[in-house]
C-alpha cells in the first residue's frame, strides 16, 4: 500500500496577477492562508487553473517556493509539472522538486495523442528520474487522449506513481480503475460535480477549482462522506 499524498479536498489554486501581468506574491500568500484556514487538505500549485500555460519556468518555480514557504508544512504542496514533451516534463518536475514541492501533478501528453503504451513509457520515464510521488492528471476533453483502466494498473506498478486526478467523466471506467488498482493508486475527482460519485467508488478526495471560492464547503463534502454523515 502506497502513502496517500492527501485525503479530502485540495485546491487547484489560482495564481493572482497584477494589472501589468506580474505575479502578485503578497496576494498569493494571503490565498494560501485562506485555503488552509478553511479546510483545504492540499494546495496544487501552477495547474491550468493556476495559469501554468502562460508562466515561465522561473515564475512557475518561484510560485511553488512561495506557496511551500507560506504553507510551512501545514498541508502538502503538489506542483504541476506536466508537458506533452517528456524531456520538458522531466526538467520541470526536477525544478519544482528543488523548489520544495511535496508531490507532482503530471498531465497526460496533450495534443500528441499517444497510445496506451506511450502513456506508460512517458510516465515511467518521468517517475524514474524524480524522487517525489506523482499524481497523474487525465482530462481527455482538453488533451485529446484518455488513460484506460488497464493502463492505470500498469502505471500503478511504479512506486512513485501514487494517484490520479481523474476528469474523464466516465464513472464506469473510474469504477474499473478503482477495482483494478485498489490502494496502489489513489483516485481523486478532477471534476467538482463528480466528487461524491468518485468518493463512493473508493476515491480519496478531489482536486477542486471551486475550492478557490468555497474551500470550506468542498472540505465538508469529503469530511462528511468519510465520517458516514449523509444527512
Amino acid at each position: 500500500m502506497k502513502k496517500t499524498v492527501f485525503t479530502g479536498s485540495a485546491v487547484a489554486l489560482v495564481t493572482p496577477m497584477k494589472e501589468d501581468g506580474s505575479i502578485d506574491y503578497d496576494m498569493l500568500e494571503r490565498l494560501v492562508d485562506f485555503q488552509i484556514q478553511n479546510g483545504s487538505e492540499g494546495i496544487v500549485a501552477c495547474a491550468t487553473t493556476g495559469e501554468s500555460p502562460v508562466l515561465s519556468v522561473e515564475e512557475h518555480c518561484k510560485i511553488v517556493r512561495c506557496i511551500v514557504k507560506k504553507a510551512g508544512g501545514r498541508v502538502p504542496v503538489i506542483a504541476s509539472s506536466g508537458s506533452n514533451d517528456t524531456k520538458s516534463a522531466v526538467e520541470l518536475s526536477k525544478a519544482v522538486e528543488d523548489a520544495g514541492a511535496d508531490a507532482l501533478l503530471t498531465i497526460t501528453p496533450y495534443y500528441n495523442k499517444t497510445s496506451q503504451e506511450g502513456f506508460v513509457r512517458h510516465f515511467f520515464y518521468i517517475a524514474d528520474r524524480v524522487k517525489l510521488p506523482m499524481i497523474l492528471y487525465n482530462i481527455p476533453s482538453r488533451t485529446g487522449c484518455n488513460i484506460r483502466p488497464e493502463t492505470y494498473k500498469r502505471l500503478a506498478e511504479h512506486p512513485n506513481i501514487v494517484g490520479v486526478k481523474e476528469a474523464n467523466g466516465n464513472l464506469a471506467e473510474n469504477a474499473r480503475t478503482a477495482a483494478l488498482c485498489g490502494d496502489d493508486l489513489a483516485l481523486y475527482s478532477g471534476e467538482d460535480s463528480l466528487t461524491l460519485p468518485i468518493l463512493s467508488l473508493g476515491g480519496k478526495g478531489v482536486v477542486s477549482t471551486s475550492a478557490n471560492v468555497i474551500p470550506k464547503e468542498m472540505d465538508e463534502i469529503c469530511r462528511n462522506y468519510f465520517q458516514g454523515n449523509f444527512s
